[in-house]
C-alpha cells in the first residue's frame, strides 16, 4: 500500500512539473506551486483511497472465506427450513433475544444455537425467544444459498422496539468474557433507554462453578473413549485477548481433577494444535478422538479439525501415526451445557424481576 501512495506522489510531482514548465513565461512561481500542490494533494488521496479500499475488499474476502467457505458445497450442511430463525414479530413485553456468532452449517445449527433456544422458550414460557447473529457474513450467506433470512443484533433489536418490548433479556452463546461478549454488551447498551428494563446474561464461562460443570459435561460425553489408550483432543477458537486463558484453565482443571487423558487445544491461539500434538506424544496412546470445544460444529470444525487438508488436526494427529476419530458435535448438542446456559438466562430474569 505504502509503495502505491509513493508512486502516485512522484507521478503527481512530475506531472505538476510537466504543467508549470508549459504554462509560459507569464506562470508565476507562485501558481505553478500551487498547481503543484493541488495535483500532488489530489492524486494522494485517491491513491488512499484505492489502497485503503483494496484492503477493506481483501479483508471481507479473508473473513467471508473463513465464516462461509468456497468448498462448503461439499458438505451436507442439512435442511434449512428445519431450523426455526425466529425473527417473527408479536413478541409481547417479554422478549428474550439470543445473541450467537452463527453458522452456515444447517444442520449444526438447529441442534446447537436452535437446541438452546427451544430449551429457553420452555424454560420461560412468559418470554418471547428470538434469535441474532453477530456474524453478517454468515446471515448474507445463508440468506443468498437456502433464501432465510437471520436477523443481525441490530435487525434483532430494531425488531424488539418495533414490537414495544418493555422488559429485554439477552442471552449470548458465547463461551467466554471476551471482546465479542464485550462489543455486545455495548452494542445493546446503544438501545437501553428504549426499553423499561434491560438485563444480561453471562457466557457459558464465567464463575469457577461454571468450569466445574462444563468438565464434567464434556468427560461424561466422552467417558466411553477414555480407555487408557486413547488421547481425548478438544480443538477450542482461540483468541489474542486475555480471555483465551480459559482454555488453558479448563485443563488445569482437568489435569488437577485426574482426567489425564484429556487435552484442550486452540485454533486460532495457544495452546496450538502442534502444542498438542507435543503433548499427546508424550504419552503412550493408540487412538485420537477430536472434538469441538465450541457451542456449534462449523467451519473451523468441519475444515479446521476434521478436514483433509495438510494442516487440519486430523491430518497431523494421522501423519504421527495416530488412528484418529472426529466428533462433529458442537456443544450446544450437551444438555448439561444447555442447562447452563439457561441458568444464566434464568438469573439475568431474575434481576428484571427484582
Amino acid at each position: 500500500m505504502k509503495k502505491q501512495i509513493a508512486m502516485a506522489l512522484c507521478l503527481a510531482l512530475a506531472a505538476a512539473s510537466l504543467s508549470a514548465c508549459g504554462a509560459g513565461a507569464e506562470t508565476s512561481t507562485e501558481a505553478s506551486t500551487a498547481v503543484s500542490e493541488a495535483a500532488v494533494t489530489e492524486a494522494a488521496t485517491e491513491a488512499v483511497t484505492e489502497a485503503e479500499t483494496e484492503a477493506e475488499t481483501a479483508a471481507e474476502a479473508e473473513t467471508e472465506a473463513e465464516a462461509a467457505p468456497e468448498d462448503e458445497e461439499d458438505y451436507n450442511t442439512g435442511d434449512a427450513s428445519l431450523d426455526n430463525i425466529r425473527n417473527q414479530d408479536e413478541i409481547g413485553d417479554n422478549e428474550l433475544l439470543v445473541l450467537s456468532f452463527g453458522t452456515s452449517f444447517n444442520d449444526s445449527r438447529r441442534l446447537t444455537i436452535g437446541a438452546i433456544e427451544n430449551d429457553l422458550e420452555k424454560a420461560f414460557p412468559d418470554y418471547s425467544v428470538r434469535r441474532g447473529f453477530t456474524a453478517n457474513i454468515i446471515i448474507d450467506h445463508v440468506e443468498r444459498r437456502d433464501g432465510m433470512h437471520i436477523d443481525d443484533v441490530n435487525e434483532a433489536l430494531d425488531r424488539a422496539v418495533a414490537n414495544g418490548v418493555k422488559n429485554l433479556v439477552v442471552q449470548p452463546t458465547h463461551l467466554m468474557d471476551g471482546l465479542e461478549y464485550h462489543d455486545l454488551v455495548d452494542q445493546v447498551g446503544q438501545y437501553a433507554d428504549a426499553f423499561d428494563k434491560v438485563s444480561f446474561g453471562k457466557p457459558l464461562l464465567t464463575s469457577d462453578e461454571d468450569f466445574k460443570r462444563v468438565e464434567q459435561a464434556i468427560v461424561d460425553w466422552t467417558k466411553e473413549y477414555d480407555d487408557g489408550e486413547t488421547a481425548i483432543v478438544f480443538m477450542g477458537h482461540g483468541t489474542e485477548a486475555d480471555s483465551n486463558a480459559v482454555y488453558q484453565k479448563m485443563q488445569d482443571l482437568l489435569t488437577a481433577d485426574g482426567y489425564e487423558h484429556y487435552y484442550i487445544g486452540t485454533v486460532e491461539a495457544t495452546p496450538s494444535a502442534d502444542d498438542v500434538l507435543a503433548a499427546v506424544q508424550a504419552g503412550e496412546y493408540k487412538r485420537v478422538i477430536l472434538e469441538p470445544l465450541m457451542v456449534v460444529a462449523g467451519d473451523h470444525a468441519n475444515n479446521d479439525m476434521a478436514g483433509d487438508e495438510e494442516d487440519s488436526w486430523k491430518t497431523k494427529f494421522t501423519d504421527a501415526g495416530y488412528e484418529v476419530t472426529c466428533l462433529l458435535r458442537g456443544l450446544g448438542e450437551n444438555e448439561a451445557i444447555r442447562q447452563l446456559y439457561t441458568e444464566h438466562a434464568k438469573a439475568a430474569i431474575d434481576e428484571i424481576s427484582e
